[in-house]
């Protein structure tokens, strides 16, 4: 679906009906004319432009391609400057009509449509030049009406433009993401019916047995939290560069961690959330090697006003704020670098709360 479609086609039909329009006025002036022949010779070279650049536009490549409203620019301006092939110079600068007339405004239109608002800008620019130095500087107040109304046509439609083309690119996520959630829960109602369920028995039954038995119980429980996470309907949401933070978070749940997010997105900067996540993992990784090989761990997200705060607590053996300190002093840079240093260059601030026997809870604000 390509939202920019009715505008093309629109150009499309200015260009023909703007043709038909220099061709009348060729046929009402006539007589004024110096060399009639010449101008039904320009006529002919815009003819044939404007069924070549109307065919361009209307195919997919011509559309994608800005290299089209670049080169119409071009011919444009050169097609402004064959009416010289009727009138001379003088007369132009006298009064006579320069016989392009409103079809020299397409390719300000096809530039608003493909570059945006800039390019249109520039479409009308490069115009109102062309006509300024076949009108001379002397008629520039007789003028000022038509570069008005070419710059005011590039910024509207380069804006609608860019408004629908960002409004495609939504349409395009949303659909992406509603189909992905579609399958995703069709995929999860058959793994819920056979994987999970065999999954779940594997855990119990090895639990129930005991020795090596419990180690393939361990495994299976992990491997079952994985695919409730995978297969979790949450929608992949996002705004430009900005992604969920939670979706980032939810995949680090295990039968150990235990992922607690919001039910809205968390939308931070897609850079942000990387440091943010890999602070995270390396919280976790310390409780993994320090807290104690039966230690929980439980990971929150909440959005207090314009702050994000994710704090991540374990029940293991906890430390002290001084054993902290001396592992930086020792060269352990897990802390200061990999947690500490990531929320501080962010702008953000780290807390941590622990003490022997109590845990250790960090606190993560950006």
């Amino acid at each position: 679906m390509d939202l920019l479609q009715p505008l093309w086609r629109a150009l499309v039909v200015f260009r023909v009906v703007t043709w038909v329009f220099a061709g009348f006025g060729v046929w009402t002036r006539w007589d004024g004319i110096v060399h009639p022949y010449g101008a039904v010779l320009q006529l002919a070279v815009m003819g044939v432009w404007t069924a070549v650049s109307s065919y361009g536009y209307s195919i997919r490549w011509g559309r994608r391609n800005t290299r089209l409203a670049f080169v119409d620019l071009i011919v444009t301006v050169g097609c402004m400057y064959a009416t010289l092939w009727a009138q001379p110079l003088v007369d132009i600068r006298a009064g006579a009509s320069v016989l392009t007339s409103v079809w020299a405004a397409g390719p300000v239109l096809a530039l608003a449509i493909s570059r945006g608002r800039d390019g249109g800008l520039l479409g009308a620019a490069t115009i109102s030049v062309a006509l300024l130095s076949l009108r001379g500087i002397d008629n520039v107040s007789k003028i000022l009406s038509n570069v008005q109304l070419l710059l005011v046509a590039g910024l509207v439609v380069g804006y609608a433009a860019t408004t629908m083309r960002r409004a495609g690119e939504r349409l395009r996520s949303a659909i992406a993401a509603e189909s992905a959630t579609a399958e995703r829960l069709r995929l999860s109602r058959s793994i819920h019916d056979g994987v999970l369920q065999v999954l779940a028995q594997v855990q119990r039954r090895g639990t129930a047995i005991g020795g090596e038995a419990l180690e393939l119980a361990e495994l299976a429980a992990e491997q079952e939290v994985a695919l409730r996470t995978l297969m979790s309907p949450r929608p992949a949401v996002g705004e430009g560069d900005r992604v969920d933070l939670c979706r980032l978070l939810l995949p680090l749940a295990t039968t150990r961690v235990e992922v607690v997010v919001p039910a809205g997105p968390v939308l931070l900067p897609a850079a942000t959330a990387s440091e943010l996540v890999a602070a995270v993992k390396e919280a976790l990784s310390n409780v993994t090697k320090h807290a104690g090989p039966d230690a929980r761990a439980w990971v929150v997200v909440e959005e207090v006003g314009e702050e994000v705060v994710v704090s991540i607590r374990d029940d293991g053996i906890g430390t002290t704020p001084a054993r902290l300190e001396q592992a930086r002093v020792d060269g352990h840079l897990g802390v200061s670098q990999s947690i500490r240093g990531r929320i501080t260059d962010l702008g953000g601030t780290v807390t941590v709360h622990t003490a022997p026997g109590e845990g250790t809870e960090w606190e993560l604000k950006v």
